[in-house]
């Protein structure tokens, strides 16, 4: 079998096993209470399961101890990546199961983003192709942890819809495993391959209509892991792969932070559950949640189409660093049109 073919095995595998175990998770998590109830805040009208993410996080889990046995030598990396998301998995359930204080999650992801900097190293540089090398010096180690807890909660913000988080998981850590090949780190680019395997599992049980959620074990899980799991490559692989991460999350970066900056700017409490995201605001203007969740990952496989081509083809660098660049501004303008034309339809209808 070729390695291509060997990734595709373990991405199909994951893909079996998660969709197998999300099923199994319906019926045993509503057994015991773990549902989320529809209420003024919601988007679901009825009461649903939640803490499929289980099924994806115990994929993951299974795969980095496949291959800590068969490559040894790269068990420390694999082992720094995945523990202290195990760690975030454990605090993210009990929250699903008996709501947690804030500080009491925040602590923990802090404490796991601060242990996989230790042990992965801090993000010193960014490779921007044809618009150079950024270097971070001093500020490498704030900036990777606000990378990796920031990351862990705007994944978390942005799970409120069926199928927006899965599909997301799946295009981004697809173009991670790409990335990853395409650099010659093996390890990782399996990883990353069983985790989109393991995202779209997940999915045949959470797509419009969602028999099961994610819930806080599985975002928070996939945010941190999407998070480090370029940081887990040799270190002169790392400016390489972190565009691919950035530009494929953008659409949830961006959403996330205009609407925490917006909140903070109207005296909101930002811990208050709200429906003000824009894939939200979508969904209450009319767009079913199958379009939104095809909007959003669509727009990340893009992102990570576009971040990816150089390293398979370092000729198409310039054309796709405008892309790039392009995508910037275009993706953001791209969503706040939408809503806008979505909201203003809605006004005219209700007149």
């Amino acid at each position: 079998m070729t390695t291509i073919g060997l990734w595709i095995a373990w991405c199909v595998a994951a893909l079996a096993a998660s969709a197998l175990l999300t099923r199994g998770l319906i019926d045993w998590t509503t057994a015991r209470g773990v549902v989320d109830t529809p209420n003024a805040r919601s988007s679901h009208t009825r009461t649903t399961p939640r803490g499929g993410g289980l099924a994806i996080v115990a994929v993951i889990a299974g795969v980095a101890a496949v291959i800590a046995g068969l490559r040894p030598e790269e068990a420390v990396r694999i082992g720094a990546a995945v523990l202290p998301g195990l760690a975030i998995a454990v605090v993210s359930w009990l929250d699903d199961v008996r709501s947690l204080r804030n500080r009491t999650r925040f602590a923990v992801h802090l404490a796991a983003a601060i242990a996989a900097t230790a042990m992965l190293g801090p993000i010193a540089r960014v490779d921007l192709g044809s618009v150079g090398m950024v270097r971070f010096g001093s500020l490498a180690w704030p900036l990777t942890v606000l990378w990796i807890v920031g990351l862990t909660n705007a994944f978390n913000f942005m799970d409120g819809s069926d199928g927006i988080a899965g599909i997301t998981a799946a295009a981004v850590a697809a173009g991670i495993a790409t990335a990853a090949a395409a650099c010659g780190t093996g390890p990782v680019a399996v990883l990353a391959a069983a985790f989109a395997g393991g995202a779209l599992g997940f999915l045949t049980s959470n797509w419009q209509p969602a028999r099961i959620f994610m819930g806080d074990v599985g975002s928070a899980f996939c945010g941190f892991m999407l998070a480090v799991l370029p940081m887990a490559v040799r270190a002169d692989a790392v400016p390489e792969l972190l565009p691919v991460a950035a530009l494929a999350l953008w659409p949830f970066i961006f959403d996330t932070a205009a609407t925490l900056f917006r909140r903070l700017w109207a005296g909101e409490n930002v811990f208050q559950a709200h429906r003000s995201h824009l894939y939200q605001r979508l969904v209450g203007a009319g767009w079913s949640h199958r379009a939104v969740a095809s909007l959003y990952g669509g727009l990340a496989a893009c992102g990570a189409a576009v971040a990816t081509a150089p390293l398979l083809d370092p000729p198409v660098r310039a054309a796709a660093d405008q892309v790039a660049l392009a995508m910037l501004p275009v993706v953001p303008g791209l969503l706040v049109l939408l809503v806008w034309l979505a909201e203003r339809r809605g006004d005219r209808v209700a007149a």
